[in-house]
């Protein structure tokens, strides 16, 4: 026994250096916000889909998991997009970052990786929900520099990768085999086939039916649509279960949806320009031509799905995404059935990457055999359909 003392002694002043080490990080502050987009089907639940559509706009110096083609590859029910990570800190702190999403695949990411899980791009054009194990990234070794000066990379100026930067974040500095890089965040996506927290089912009379699936309330939804000039929005506070929600009338504005959501950012703890830089990011992309549910995603869904850990751990770690569920209504059934009967290309490509999970959609309700058809010829004009059985909604 008193030869055990000492040791016994020595470890306790360890540990006890240790809860101070971990103490002075208490200024440390991360926050982040991202969007997790999917398609409701027929039935309300998210389905899966390939994103039919241009290439990403991000700018050359994001890395990927593979070729930049390998992402339309991958049949998906939810699209991980733009989480962006920052850092508060009056002191340079140096910092490590791993995150893994459920069912899925870390896609992109910048700035350079320590690793990411699986290390190369062997699922091509695979089903995620066959995947043995979840994918992942890390970072070793970042280091904030709140007096950094470091030149920011540049590139692709018409990207929206760069309104993230538009923060107080301070800056971090990380090692890649070219030499060091600098940014204002952590920046990172991925395609999953996890079940969406949230469905929706478009009735027969245009409302929709909201089922909240998480276990925790879902607040700040919001059903927006928009046709052409014409726009709307209608939110609820909460759904803790079921809602049905009238479709918004298209007499509102751009600026008075854009405020309404910036309002549902800052109160769930987001500063204000980093609300502020989220909305210019996706703001293009959420008030489009079509109808959408937008809805904070539950904490803990995403803590499940996407958890994060940073080490030493934050004094305070924020994370708010924002939840997309694209809804085939009656507007939009129309639309594209008309557009698919004029050959109007236009009004097609309103719905870019939405496109051909709508179709597919549609397809399922084809009102005849001439709908169908036209349906049919439209969706083997899908880069993806070469080689594909296109019946319904089957993509090998």
């Amino acid at each position: 026994m008193a030869a055990a003392f000492p040791c016994i002694v020595a470890l306790g002043l360890l540990t006890a250096f240790a809860g101070a080490g971990a103490a002075q990080q208490s200024d440390l502050v991360a926050h982040e916000w991202g969007t997790f987009t999917s398609i409701a089907g027929n039935r309300g639940a998210a389905v899966s889909w390939y994103p039919w559509a241009t290439p990403s706009d991000l700018p050359d110096f994001v890395e990927h998991l593979d070729a930049r083609e390998f992402k339309l590859g991958l049949n998906g029910t939810i699209r991980m997009e733009t989480p962006v990570i920052y850092f508060y800190s009056s002191r340079e702190t140096t910092v490590s970052v791993h995150v893994s999403f459920a069912k899925g695949l870390i896609t992109e990411w910048y700035p350079h990786a320590t690793g990411s899980m699986p290390n190369s791009g062997n699922q091509r054009n695979a089903s995620l929900s066959r995947n043995q194990s979840d994918g992942s990234v890390s970072w070793e070794h970042i280091v904030l520099k709140p007096n950094q000066e470091g030149e920011l990379p540049a590139g692709h100026a018409a990207s929206s990768y760069y309104a993230a930067r538009r923060t107080s974040s301070t800056p971090l500095e990380v090692s890649a085999p070219g030499g060091e890089q600098y940014e204002k965040f952590l920046f990172y996506r991925g395609v999953s086939s996890e079940a969406s927290p949230v469905s929706a089912r478009v009735l027969s009379d245009g409302r929709i039916e909201v089922t909240n699936l998480s276990g925790e309330p879902a607040t700040h939804v919001f059903l927006f649509e928009r046709r052409g000039k014409s726009l709307g929005i209608r939110s609820l506070t909460s759904v803790e279960a079921t809602a049905v929600i009238d479709a918004p009338g298209l007499d509102g504005t751009l600026e008075t949806a854009a405020e309404a959501i910036r309002a549902a950012l800052l109160d769930q703890g987001l500063y204000p320009d980093e609300a502020q830089a989220m909305l210019e990011t996706w703001k293009d992309s959420w008030f489009e031509e079509g109808s959408r549910l937008l809805y904070l995603v539950p904490g803990t869904f995403v803590n499940r799905v996407l958890p994060l850990a940073i080490s030493p751990e934050p004094g305070q770690t924020t994370r708010v995404f924002m939840g997309r569920l694209e809804l085939v209504t009656p507007g939009t059934r129309t639309a594209i059935l008309s557009a698919l009967a004029s050959g109007d290309e236009r009004t097609l490509q309103k719905y870019n990457r939405f496109l051909e999970p709508m179709l597919q959609i549609l397809l399922e309700k084809a009102a005849d055999s001439r709908e169908a058809q036209r349906i049919r010829e439209r969706l083997k004009r899908s880069p993806l359909v070469a080689g594909a059985r296109v019946n319904g909604s089957v993509f090998p």
